[in-house]
């Protein structure tokens, strides 16, 4: 097939660096540009330095959107819809948008995440592509959504790295704080709570319960680690076999038979799973690539689904591991 020409929006920052990353390898991929209004004029590399060697394109800043078959909203969060009112592009464009702007709905954007809507990704024209604590959680707890299973409160603990608060600077991203540190933010209220039971609801209509998510800044580059924990009256063998087939199909979520931890995941798309069963609690520790699974290497995925191609196509990347 012809390459898929690609245009990105917002490509100073860390989602819009890392989708770089992958599509200057990607066998079907053509970048034709990509937009930063901050750095237009200057060559990709001076800002993501690691891509000297992978390519010569430079920033720009344009107002019409042409001659590309998609394109990555990698801007912040309240300005993709900005975004698409403010520049031309033809109706035909499909759109993967990687901020929260078109992810609850109704919407006439698809909730981008393959294990839950595949089929419907296939046949979009316009994507959500969901939030990374969203994505690791909601991969947690769908398959025991799915046999109805979530009817007592769930209780999420979960760390994020620094790149999941973007590059704008604050008090809370410096190295100086956040090296060696641990903090804890938007106890109960973060803004992923929303997508997640929208999701959930998908595959439990009846679903109630409370999410009691807490939320942590880790002292790490990148990454997300949950705990999740809930009552639940299926034995550990059931719920085994139910995650196994829930994503046997799912070429990205994995289910350890042993615990797992952060650095197996970093570099890739993967989301790795874990479970326990205390008592009458389950427990399932997962996590993911806040910048890869949980944003960039997610939307190269739905990418894939979306113009006919196998979805690992460019996205077979290996962990740091050590």
């Amino acid at each position: 097939m012809n390459k898929i020409k690609i245009g990105i929006l917002g490509g100073a920052g860390y989602t819009g660096g890392e989708l770089l990353r992958v599509l200057v390898h990607h066998p079907n991929a053509e970048i034709v540009f990509v937009n930063s209004q901050s750095n237009t004029g200057k060559k990709i590399t001076e800002v993501h330095t690691d891509l000297i060697g992978d390519t010569d394109l430079i920033f720009s800043n344009t107002e019409v959107i042409e001659g590309i078959d998609l394109l990555f909203l990698c801007v912040g969060h309240g300005q993709a819809i900005k975004s698409l009112n403010q520049f031309q592009y033809s109706p035909k464009l499909k759109i993967i948008d990687l901020s929260q702007d078109h992810r609850l709905q109704p919407s006439n954007f698809i909730y981008g995440l393959p294990e839950l809507n595949r089929d419907a990704i296939k046949n979009a024209q316009y994507i959500a592509n969901p939030g990374c604590f969203a994505t690791c959680i909601e991969l947690a707890l769908l398959p025991l959504a799915a046999l109805n299973g979530l009817n007592n409160p769930v209780h999420i603990s979960a760390a994020t790295g620094a790149t999941g608060a973007g590059q704008a600077l604050s008090a809370s991203t410096h190295f100086a704080w956040r090296h060696n540190n641990l903090s804890i933010y938007k106890a109960f209220e973060h803004q992923h709570l929303a997508e997640i039971g929208q999701s959930l609801n998908q595959l439990q209509p009846n679903f109630t319960a409370e999410l009691n998510f807490i939320p942590h800044r880790g002292s790490f580059s990148r990454g997300i680690f949950a705990g999740i924990y809930t009552k639940c009256e299926f034995s550990i063998e059931d719920i085994q076999q139910q995650y196994e087939k829930f994503y046997l199909n799912h070429p990205f979520v994995h289910i350890s038979s042993n615990p797992i931890d952060l650095k197996q995941v970093v570099n890739t798309n993967k989301c790795l799973l874990y479970l326990e069963k205390h008592g009458d609690k389950l427990l399932i520790t997962g996590c993911i690539d806040n910048l890869l699974k949980g944003a960039s290497g997610q939307a190269v995925q739905n990418m894939n689904l979306m113009f006919g191609l196998d979805e690992t196509t460019g996205l077979k990347l290996k962990s740091i591991n050590f």
